[in-house]
This record gives C-alpha cells, structure tokens and sequence, in this order.
C-alpha cells in the first residue's frame, strides 16, 4: 500500500525519536466489519498512538499470530471495541496482536530501564500498578484489571508500532532472530503456567499429559515442557502429518481426533463410552497411566472427553474456547474422583521471564511453521479459524527483512 501522506515511513524504517511519524500502516478491525477475518480486517493508515508517562513506543519487526484475533474480528465472545468504549476508550477502530519484537524508538516520562534502540520481546500481560492488590504482592493474573494486550487493549502488534506498558517489555534474546522471538510469549507462557502454577496439580517428572492441539501454538509449547521436564505427553491432533511434527517434539504418543466419533455425544451413549475406552487404552499402553494434567483450550465439544480420560486426582486446565464455551460435565463421576477443573488466563511477570530463560539458554526452541507478510495477516487468521494452519507457530513480518 503506498502512502499518500508524508509523514508516514516505509515498513522497516526505524525512525529516531525526534522523527517519530504522525501516522501509520495498521491491520485494522472496525465493528461495521466483523466476521470473517479476511473481511474484518483492512490495511489502513492509521495516527501513530500518544504515549502516556509509562508507556513505549516499539517499531514492531514481526507480529506472532494468535486465535485471539480470530475472536476479534468475529467480535465475539468479545466484542473488543465496545468493550475499551464502555471503559472509556474513545477509538473506534481495533489493532490486535499479541505478540511482538522490535526495537524501542520512544519511552513515557517516567519510563526507566529502557531507551530508545533496545531490542525488545512485549509480554501481552497488561494491569494498572496501581491497583491494590498488585501493590499488595498479589500475582496480577488475579487482578481486576488484567487485560490481554493487543485483544482487550487497542495498538498491538499488527502495525508498524504498537504501544505496550515498559513492565511488557523483555530483553530479546541475542540467539534469537525477530520472527522467533515474536512467536512464543502468549502461548508458551500460558502453557507454562497451565502447566506448574495450579498446586498441587503441577508438573512432575515421570507425569502423563494429555496435550489438546499438540500441534498448535500452545499445544506445541506445552509437549516441549512436558518433555523436558521428565514428562510424557499426549498429543491430540486432527491428521497424521501434525502427530508426526508432534512426535518431533516430543511427544509419547498421538491421538488422531478424526479416528473418533464420539464428539458431541452424552456421557450415557454407548458409543462415548467405547470410544473414550479406546482412547484410553492407548494412552495407558504408552505410558503406563491416564493423564495427571490435561491441557485444554477446545472447550465445548472436548471437555468431556478430558475430564473421563483425566487421572483420579488429577486436573483438566483450561485456557479457551475454540470449539465454543458451553460444556457439560457429569457431576457424579467428577466428585467421585476428586478431579479439579481449572481455569488459566495467561501468565504474570515473573512466569513471562522464566519462559523467556527457557528460550534463551536452548532448553525449549521456537517452531515457526510459515511466516506471514504483513499484507497476508488477514489471510492467515482465515486460515486459522478455518483449521487450516500448518502446525506449529505462525509469525508475520512487519518491519524485519527476509533472510
């Protein structure tokens, strides 16, 4: 898209801080568009967002790609524009993203630790410092205003700069090129915490866990975690080319989802009742036991299946709703077993930085699949909320150069 203003830059210009353009090129969602998101989103040039005296100002070089967006464009279960509205937002326009790299080019009066040049990795965790309960050592996940960047807030990733609180921003990793460093944070941090925040439901060497959508951003994550931590996952998936990616990560063994036709059915079906025996026996022959932690984010037409394959004792963690939001549990089984069911909303600070070491020093490795151009991200969102995607994470360049 060429500008039609002067006081915008190409894509990839770092501008230094005294030339900060007024406007700038954005993927951009308006509620007169929501559905589909290769119509919900648009190229538009867009002002070039105030900081406020803790905010920065990164020239994004690429953008990771998250379901997150799928559900912004939809403009449901959230409608994100009217939500900032209602709290007193005036912008009329959505700029998603949820994860970013790129170079700080300007910092809020009162930001200290960061200057203009720094290679920076923005941790999509945003809450007021001020608010009480944070102040008071609280873990901010629990704080009433936790929002997720770049989906509950305006001016994430998807543009030539975005606007994050300096508290989200990290060091970029020096063996880590640009699209790496952007794929990781949102689903990785979230499998993390999954993963070793709900005691006594933590990981532990020598555990079985079942792995929705192995193959996907936080699925991937999360076999690679369990793996290296002693574990044995499980990963669920919808065809043999992503059990086979799976397996590369590391995963035990694989449960092809189509091979199953149990899906949507009662708990009272006997067809269910064969067919989660199935799936049972073979998560037993590899490993010797049902799984401690069951990882989910599929939702309505899966949970079930997660909470009769899940261990006496043991937990279903859930961190979304791809399939849809409206489960149903069989109560008596559920008590009957002592299994919990555990909601999970990303990660705090701290969680952001562990995984973050984990990258760093090699223990865990980025895997992008396909990477994007910044005019194929409404493209890559369809591609996603058709099921479509190749495994693995998806990254679109922004400011970065290919290689």
């Amino acid at each position: 898209m060429k500008s039609l203003l002067f006081d915008t830059l190409p894509l990839g210009e770092i501008p230094s801080p005294d030339r900060i353009p007024k406007r700038m090129l954005a993927q951009v969602v308006r509620s007169s568009r929501y559905g589909n998101p290769d119509q919900a989103m648009r190229e538009e040039e867009i002002p070039v967002p105030e900081l406020e005296e803790d905010d920065v100002l990164i020239a994004v070089m690429a953008a990771g790609l998250n379901y997150n967006h799928v559900w912004a464009c939809l403009g449901y279960p959230l409608d994100v524009i009217s939500y900032r509205n209602r709290s007193g937002e005036k912008e009329d326009f959505h700029i998603g993203g949820s994860d970013a790299s790129g170079i700080v080019v300007k910092i809020g009066t009162k930001v200290e630790g960061l200057e203009p040049g720094d290679e920076v990795i923005v941790q999509p965790g945003y809450f007021d410092l001020s608010d009480p309960w944070i102040r008071g050592g609280g873990d901010p996940c629990f704080s009433e205003t936790m929002r997720a960047w770049g989906f509950e807030t305006n001016y994430g990733s998807f543009a030539q700069f975005c606007k994050a609180k300096a508290y989200q921003c990290l060091p970029k990793p020096k063996n880590l090129n640009w699209e790496e460093s952007a794929s990781f944070m949102l689903t990785g941090a979230t499998a993390l915490r999954m993963l070793t925040r709900w005691e006594p439901n933590v990981l532990q060497k020598g555990d079985t866990v079942l792995v929705w959508g192995g193959a996907g951003g936080v699925g991937a994550i999360a076999v690679q975690i369990v793996s290296a931590w002693g574990g044995f996952p499980i990963a669920v998936v919808n065809h043999p080319e992503k059990a086979e990616f799976c397996r590369e990560l590391g995963a035990k063994e694989c449960i092809i989802r189509t091979e199953y036709s149990h899906w949507g059915l009662s708990y009272e079906h006997p067809l269910f009742l064969e067919e989660i025996g199935k799936i049972r026996s073979k998560i037993s022959d590899a490993t010797g036991s049902d799984p401690k932690i069951v990882i989910e984010h599929s939702g309505e037409r899966t949970v079930l299946t997660s909470m009769e394959l899940c261990a006496k004792g043991g937990m279903v963690v859930i961190c979304g709703g791809t399939t849809g939001y409206l489960g149903s549990l069989p109560l008596r089984g559920f008590v009957s077993s002592q299994k919990r069911f555990q909601g999970s909303h990303f990660a705090n600070p701290e969680e952001c930085s562990r995984l973050l070491g984990l990258f760093r020093d090699g223990i865990l490795e980025p895997r992008i699949s396909k990477v994007y151009s910044f005019e194929e991200i409404p493209i890559a969102h369809k591609e996603m909320m058709e099921n479509r995607q190749p495994p693995g994470n998806l990254v679109a360049r922004v400011g970065s150069v290919p290689v």
